[in-house]
């Protein structure tokens, strides 16, 4: 999953992004407000954690500006201050959460991991990513800009569930191996590649700006 975290005390910032690394996200840092606010409409992230207090544009600024543009990654908060004008602020220029500083790692991890599953899976069975959402009940998969869709075999599915679950992070053949075929499975861990490059025709098909990118040495990460 991929993180923006814009705070400008740096050893906050440099604390929070390595313990974030340490769980396994990808991390930006923004150490003022314009260059995170700039980073927030030019990447898609699965989560943003933002200071109020900031350099060139404050916390609220950005927040409401991001709202304003349709950027829907769920957006935590962080403020010095425990005034509930201050909380009540953020809610309404779209923040998700909020937490006042200092705070325990721990909690504004499971706050994180909360506001992501939330994010991720649609009550009407639907995972989004770019210009896809695929069916989790009907196994669709749907191209919204081209209106078209198609019914994913069982193991395209689950190709596409990891990636869209993951989209913003690089995913190993390995993790997909053991996601769509299991463990102790060796026979078809090496078939990985093919199953991806059906599901890229799956794509064409559908005439997706979505891509299935290889990366080298590393696996497959889905762009838009």
């Amino acid at each position: 999953m991929k993180i923006l975290l814009i705070e400008d005390e740096k050893r906050m910032s440099a604390a929070v992004s390595e313990l974030l690394r340490q769980e396994g996200y990808s991390v930006d840092v923004a150490d003022e407000g314009l260059g995170g606010y700039d980073a927030i409409l030019k990447k898609s992230y699965d989560a943003v954690i933002c200071d109020v207090m900031l350099p060139g544009m404050n916390g609220f600024e950005i927040v409401s500006a991001a709202r304003a543009e349709g950027v829907s990654s769920p957006i935590i908060m962080l403020t010095a201050k425990s005034d509930i004008t201050d909380k009540v602020t953020g809610l309404d220029c779209g923040a998700d959460d909020y937490l006042t500083k200092p705070f325990q790692i721990e909690e504004l991890l499971a706050r994180l991991r909360a506001l992501i599953r939330r994010n991720t899976k649609e009550t009407d069975g639907l995972l989004n990513a770019f210009d896809l959402n695929l069916n989790t009940k009907s196994l669709n998969l749907i191209c919204t800009s081209t209106n078209k869709e198609i019914r994913l075999p069982e193991k395209e599915f689950k190709i596409m569930e990891y990636l869209i679950s993951n989209k913003g992070q690089i995913v190993s053949k390995e993790q997909l191996a053991l996601k769509v075929w299991g463990y102790n499975n060796e026979a078809e861990y090496n078939n990985v590649e093919v199953y991806i490059s059906f599901t890229r025709k799956k794509l064409k098909f559908l005439g997706a700006k979505t891509e299935i990118k290889s990366i080298r040495g590393m696996g497959y990460e889905l762009r838009g």
